[in-house]
């Protein structure tokens, strides 16, 4: 059975502010090691900006990010990211995108690993590919192959899935939290606007609004785990959370339930 534990990255006060305007507003959250969260909110709401925050991409007009005690002020290998494009070398191959994790930390990339890794996620058969050869699909395969490659603390996840079509997108959710859910550690954090995909991944969805992003509300997921994408929709719970999250997708104000910000 998934359980967290103690908190192990944490937001207090944080505002963020780019080209003078002010992205974030006073945005505190705690996320306990082993959670999975999923932040949701509309377009232009500060969603990936929170999460580039949390990853050192952006810095912090004021507050503080923590990750296991130590102040996150510049990216670092205790966070990786995936992104909605891809951001795949395309004059590597499959392999050595993957292996580029490590190699810019200046950590040696075990061959036999990053194969046992690539067919993880089936993409043995197409390690000496290039980017063009690979499909959507494929590619984001490889965006978090190479996430993972780091074994990283925190996984960051940008909306990793919206540019798929149905079928593939709902396949990607499933390995993702399969390979969430077989980890001993990972935190994983995930920006998206699926309130679908918000229910089947998380143990906590957050609800961001802005301009200036703030946290409006936020909703603990009690389905059970392991879940999976087809069968979650049938209980009988599921209808209720997603109208919660509906709702305050679009009413402002509207909580969801314990630990409203």
């Amino acid at each position: 059975m998934h359980s967290v534990s103690s908190p192990h990255l944490i937001l207090e006060g944080v505002c963020v502010e780019i080209g003078g305007a002010r992205i974030l507003r006073d945005v505190s959250l705690t996320v306990a090691r082993r959670e999975f969260v999923c932040v949701i909110g509309t377009s232009g709401g500060g969603k990936t900006t929170l999460l580039r925050t949390i990853a050192g991409l952006l810095p912090v007009a004021s507050g503080s990010v923590t990750l296991g005690g130590f102040p996150v002020n510049a990216p670092s290998p205790r966070a990786a990211m995936v992104f909605q494009h891809f951001g795949l070398f395309p004059w590597k191959t499959v392999r050595s995108n993957v292996a580029y994790a490590l190699r810019v930390q200046g950590r040696p990339a075990d061959p036999d690993r990053i194969l046992r890794l690539l067919a993880t996620l089936k993409l043995d058969r197409v390690a000496d590919y290039y980017p063009a050869q690979l499909s959507g699909g494929m590619k984001q395969r490889v965006g978090i192959a190479r996430a993972l490659a780091a074994e990283p603390e925190v996984l960051l996840l940008d909306e990793p899935f919206s540019a798929l079509d149905a079928i593939t997108r709902e396949s990607l959710q499933d390995e993702v939290l399969r390979l969430w859910e077989n980890s001993s550690q990972m935190t994983a954090v995930l920006v998206t606007h699926d309130i679908d995909e918000a229910l089947l991944l998380a143990d906590r969805v957050v609800v961001v609004s802005g301009p200036p992003g703030h946290i409006t509300s936020e909703m603990p997921v009690t389905l059970p785990r392991p879940r999976d994408s087809q069968e979650i929709r049938g209980r009988a719970d599921y209808p209720r959370m997603r109208k919660q999250l509906w709702n305050a997708l679009n009413g402002p104000g509207v909580t969801c339930g314990p630990g409203t910000t």
